[in-house]
């Protein structure tokens, strides 16, 4: 039997991007604003495939209701922003002098307010910003509003973020590819584990195989990188590695990701060098049961309250309680985060789920000196639910299932 190769998935088209755009200057006009400020570099990517590591400088993108967006950064960087920009004219992607950079008394966003304002867009209205943007600072915003005054600035509450929640085709092919490459590279993390190997030399093994990829899929750097808790410090979320030797007979919990075309499949395991206790082991036995309920909820035409729910049922009858959420919605993803800052899986989310929403359903029980994750990341289907990776979804006991 012969397993075929699954196809190399297509970049987006330069037409669903000017439909992502339109879409949004519709929601733009709903909301009664007359233009919004994107400053999360994962919605700059969607509205326009602006890829590059310059969010770390002051950068905006500026939609305007009824015209075509404005890209504001960094002259070195608008110089080459063409070269993954889709379809934005020159005099649409600007640059402010050098000079703007780290200092006291200027700042990138006055140059800003400046140019819109040279541009004819000082005229009095509602304009959004992205209020919980990592990288929206307070000084950029101030300059904004001293530079444009004549401007009410509302927070947009990710007006973008929410557009994203439905993927289109090419976005579901994309995130399947994230999804074999995060199978890829938590098997070489699983390989890669012994007894009294150093953390930092497994996550090595993860990071090389996160970039690699797998087959026709190549990988691209994580939103977050490879966590990775051991012994009773599994009890901890969002640890990162150190040079500790893994431990015998306790848990190793991994949640990492796949990243392709910056569209993100994370998963999380917890493995056993040797033995896993009697506690371990029941803990593990009865989350698994909870996620696996949780999947045969997910579904088109359910809430996200019902999703968590379903696991809450299980693991309350054994005893357990999970007091964060089990899930929230994926796609793409920039430092520091691969959320989507949307929907949440939880009890008092009464989103309704549709086809081709996607999530990071999470499993994390850390309980006082141990834990154990587990995790999938999902596609919402008509009838059920899609799963994006591929490992074994119990306690691995490595040199069985590595």
């Amino acid at each position: 039997m012969t397993t075929q190769t699954p196809p190399v998935p297509a970049a987006i088209t330069p037409a669903e991007y000017v439909e992502r755009q339109e879409r949004t200057r519709a929601l733009v006009r709903e909301r009664g604003l007359d233009g919004i400020l994107v400053a999360d570099p994962a919605n700059m990517h969607y509205l326009t495939g602006y890829n590059a590591w310059s969010f770390y400088t002051p950068q905006l993108l500026f939609v305007p209701a009824d015209d075509a967006p404005v890209l504001l950064m960094r002259e070195m960087d608008a110089q080459g922003a063409h070269r993954t920009a889709v379809g934005m004219p020159a005099d649409r992607i600007v640059g402010y002098p050098e000079g703007h950079i780290h200092r006291p008394d200027v700042h990138p966003g006055d140059w800003m307010a400046g140019h819109l304002r040279d541009e004819g867009y000082a005229a009095p209205g509602r304009f959004g910003f992205e209020g919980e943007a990592h990288f929206l600072t307070p000084r950029t915003f101030l300059s904004i509003s001293r530079g444009l005054p004549e401007w009410e600035l509302v927070d947009c509450q990710d007006l973008v973020n929410w557009l994203r929640l439905v993927k289109s085709p090419a976005e579901i092919d994309l995130m399947r590819a994230a999804g074999r490459v995060c199978s890829a590279a938590l098997h070489a993390g699983l390989g890669a584990a012994r007894p009294g190997r150093r953390q930092h030399e497994v996550a090595a093994e993860i990071l090389a195989a996160q970039t690699r990829g797998v087959g026709p899929d190549h990988g691209d750097y994580p939103a977050i990188v490879p966590i990775i808790a051991t012994g009773a410090a599994a009890d901890t979320p969002h640890l990162t590695w150190t040079d500790e030797p893994l431990p015998i007979d306790e848990p190793l919990s991994f949640e990492i990701t796949g990243v392709h075309r910056r569209y993100h499949a994370p998963i999380a395991r917890t493995a056993v060098l040797g033995r896993p206790s009697t506690a371990l082991d029941h803990l593990a036995k009865v989350t698994v049961e909870g996620i696996e309920a949780a999947l045969g909820t997910v579904r088109a035409g359910v809430t996200a309250g019902d999703v968590a729910r379903a696991f809450s049922e299980v693991i309350e009858a054994a005893g357990y309680e999970k007091r964060s959420r089990l899930g929230y919605s994926i796609g793409i993803g920039y430092p520091p985060d691969w959320g989507e800052r949307t929907v949440s899986i939880r009890a008092d989310d009464h989103t309704v789920l549709a086809e081709n929403m996607t999530f990071h359903l999470i499993a994390g029980m850390w309980i006082t000196g141990s834990g154990f994750e587990v995790s999938e990341s999902i596609r919402v289907t008509e009838g059920g639910v899609e799963t994006l990776t591929d490992v074994p979804r119990r306690l691995l006991v490595l040199g069985e299932d590595a």
